[in-house]
Order: C-alpha cells, then sequence, then structure tokens
C-alpha cells in the first residue's frame, strides 16, 4: 500500500478515519478501508483507536488537545506504519452543503467561504467539519481536500416534499427541508440492486437508524422524501434528539417557564429522545438490556414513531415495495426491528422472526407483500469514492 485516500468525519470532540488503497493503476480506491479508527474526548484524555480488518489493532491514552493536535497524530500513525507512503487526497464529511452544493467538490478558499456562510444551518456540526479541513490544510497544505455532504442525496426532493408552509420570503432565505444522513443512503440507493435486483428501481424506504436516526422514500434510487428538514433535529426520535416536536411547545417553554436559546438547544439535543423518554439511556442496547418499565415505554414509542413515519414516505411513494434498514440499530437491534414491523403488517411487511435474528439480510417472509431487509451502510466508502474521482490529476 503506498498510495492511500484519508477519510475523515470530525465532531465536536472526536475525529473518526478510514484509510482505503489509492492504486494509480486501479480504476477506484480499494473495496474496504484498510484501516478504521478513530480520537475521542479530544481536548481532554484522549483515545486513540485503530483496527485494521475488523480486528484492534491499536488502543491507546493520546494527549491531543485540540483537532489540529488529533490529526498530526493519525498522519504520525500512519507514516510510521508505511514509511514512503503517499497521501493521495483526504475526503471529509460535511453535514451541510445548502442550496447550493449538490455534489462533491474540491476545497478551495471560496468554497470555505460558502461553506462558512451555513454553519448557521447546523451549528451542531458543520464548525468542527469545517475546523478539520483547517487544520488538515495547516498540516499538509498541498493536499486536495473534497468535502461530500450529507444534504447532496436529497437535491432531488420535489418541491412539495422540500418546502414547508411559511411565508415564500423564508424559503428565499433558505429555510426550507434539506435532509441529511445523505452519504449512507447514496450507499444504500448504490448497493441496492445487489440485493433487491429490478425491484431496487421501485418504491423504497430506507430507515437509518442510529443515534442519529431518520428516513428516506426512494424512487428509482433516488430522494424523494426525508424525515429530517432544515436541521437534523426533525422526524423521528433519536438517542437524545426529539425528533418532530409540535412549535408551541418551544413557545410555551420561553414564554411560561423563561427558556433560553441556549436552554432549549441543549435541551432538544442531548436531553430527549431516547434518554428523555426512558429517564435511563439513549443507547438502544442499554435500554433492551434494562428490566426498567420506562426502558421498555421509550423503545415502543421509538418503534412506533418510526413505523409511523414509514408509513407517511410510503405516501410520497404511492405504495410500497421494499423496506431497508440500515446503520447500528437498524442493522444490529432485532427486537426493535419487530414491532416496527408488526405496526407495518397492514401496508403488507411480514416478519420472518428466524430470519430477523440473523439479521438477514432478507428479513422478511417469502410471502411478504413488501420485503424488508438489513442492508449495511458505508459512508466512508461513498466519500472515498468521489475523493478518488475528484482528486484525479488533470
Amino acid at each position: 500500500m503506498e498510495n492511500v485516500l484519508l477519510i475523515l468525519n470530525a465532531g465536536s470532540s472526536s475525529l473518526k478515519f478510514a484509510i482505503y488503497g489509492a492504486d494509480p493503476t486501479a480504476t477506484g480506491p480499494a473495496a474496504q478501508a484498510e484501516y478504521r479508527g478513530g480520537i475521542e474526548a479530544i481536548g481532554g484524555v484522549a483515545r486513540f483507536r485503530v483496527s485494521h480488518a475488523a480486528a484492534p489493532l491499536i488502543e491507546r491514552d493520546i494527549a491531543a488537545a485540540n483537532h489540529a493536535r488529533a490529526l498530526q497524530v493519525v498522519l504520525d500513525w500512519l507514516d510510521s506504519q508505511h514509511p514512503g507512503l503517499r497521501l493521495r487526497a483526504a475526503g471529509h464529511r460535511v453535514v451541510h452543503g445548502g442550496a447550493d452544493f449538490s455534489q462533491p467538490v474540491r476545497v478551495d478558499s471560496q468554497v470555505m467561504a460558502a461553506l462558512e456562510r451555513l454553519i448557521p444551518l447546523s451549528p451542531l456540526h458543520q464548525p468542527h467539519n469545517l475546523g478539520a479541513i483547517r487544520a488538515l490544510a495547516e498540516l499538509r497544505p498541498e493536499l486536495p481536500q473534497i468535502a461530500c455532504f450529507d444534504t447532496a442525496f436529497h437535491h432531488t426532493l420535489p418541491p412539495v416534499a422540500r418546502n414547508f408552509a411559511l411565508p415564500a420570503e423564508y424559503a428565499e432565505r433558505g429555510i426550507r427541508r434539506y435532509g441529511f444522513h445523505g452519504l449512507s443512503y447514496a450507499h444504500i440507493a448504490e448497493v441496492l440492486p445487489d440485493y433487491l435486483g429490478t425491484a431496487a428501481e421501485g418504491r423504497v424506504v430506507v430507515a437509518h437508524l442510529g443515534n442519529g436516526a431518520s428516513l428516506c422514500a426512494m424512487l428509482a434510487r433516488r430522494s424523494v422524501e426525508t424525515s429530517m428538514s432544515f436541521t437534523p433535529l426533525d422526524g423521528i426520535p433519536m438517542g437524545s434528539r426529539c425528533g418532530a416536536l409540535d412549535p408551541g411547545v418551544l413557545l410555551y417553554l420561553q414564554r411560561e417557564e423563561g427558556m433560553s436559546l441556549a436552554q432549549l438547544d441543549e435541551l432538544l439535543n442531548h436531553r430527549c429522545g431516547l434518554l428523555g423518554a426512558s429517564g435511563i439511556s439513549g443507547d438502544v442496547r442499554t435500554l433492551l438490556a434494562s428490566a426498567e418499565p420506562r426502558a421498555a415505554e421509550a423503545l415502543a414509542l421509538f418503534a412506533y414513531r418510526v413505523a409511523q413515519a414509514i408509513a407517511a414516505h410510503a405516501v410520497a411513494l404511492q405504495g410500497l415495495d421494499a423496506l431497508v434498514f440500515t446503520a447500528g440499530i437498524g442493522e444490529h437491534a432485532a427486537p426493535l426491528r419487530a414491532p416496527i414491523c408488526r405496526h407495518l403488517a397492514w401496508l403488507g411487511v411480514t416478519l420472518d422472526e428466524s430470519a430477523n435474528q440473523r439479521h438477514g439480510p432478507l428479513l422478511s417472509d417469502p410471502a411478504s407483500a413488501v420485503s424488508a431487509w438489513a442492508i449495511p451502510t458505508d459512508e466512508e466508502r461513498v466519500i472515498a469514492r468521489h475523493t478518488w474521482d475528484l482528486s484525479k490529476p488533470n
């Protein structure tokens, strides 16, 4: 491995990465990441971990006061593992591309300026995504960097799905439904024919269920509806985010309980969802293992809301041919997939219980009118492919 692509996903106190081989004689990046890893608790006692071929390789505490130092640790480790290695380009997950960026783009000063103007639309994610780009530019100024957007996949939303029922002047100022988790949906759209064959071009709802969770209705593998909208707060409940909420609740909390914007932000993003409903945890694994009644109640609420939203997305498709579960909960939590599918039995979803326990990939009974699947997502692979394409020499 002499040529590689570095794929980065920067959070507020974390940095996830993947390393893909990039043989210049090949037609694309390696099919699988050579290494995956991350640095957590940046700014405190940071933890550096790396796996190779899914096997743990490194796990140790490091000094990483900021993302720049965390990036330097990754680059130093990579250089020590492979002396003489050539880093061809870096690809970044950037949450918000706004109305203008419908495709991945090579980053330059004009692109950075445009992405910085989008920070108010994604204040919890965008600053950290862009911070990693700036830090890497200082460490490796000649390295091409590619921004890949979570919003881009949803640029195919029709106006009826894209617009809020607000005065038109607000839409002109960028207040509209954007959708997120687009890199995950792009991967599922790409691999759907491998699982569904020609049915991949039909009416498919994909449930990306993780700590952050959303749905996407696809027709001919293009997004026509999605549950997240102006921000990643909307839609179905998540680990600690509320999902869809009567806006009157916010007015009440401000007017009657005197909550500030900062307090509301903290509440809606960090104290709601499964965590808020259970009072125990936002982690499905913890709730499934708990004997507390509130844990079961929170999981039942989650399953009900997800099923309700899937049915609503079927409206956008005028029916449903296939349901796909993906991401951490979607791929691994059989006890949650089962009640979601039971809620949708009237829509034609019939689960095969033994297949569900095996995690599929086909989860439904052969006689089911709607097929159900568990398909792994791979956002890093999507970023790697775009990074390869946009870093080719002219």
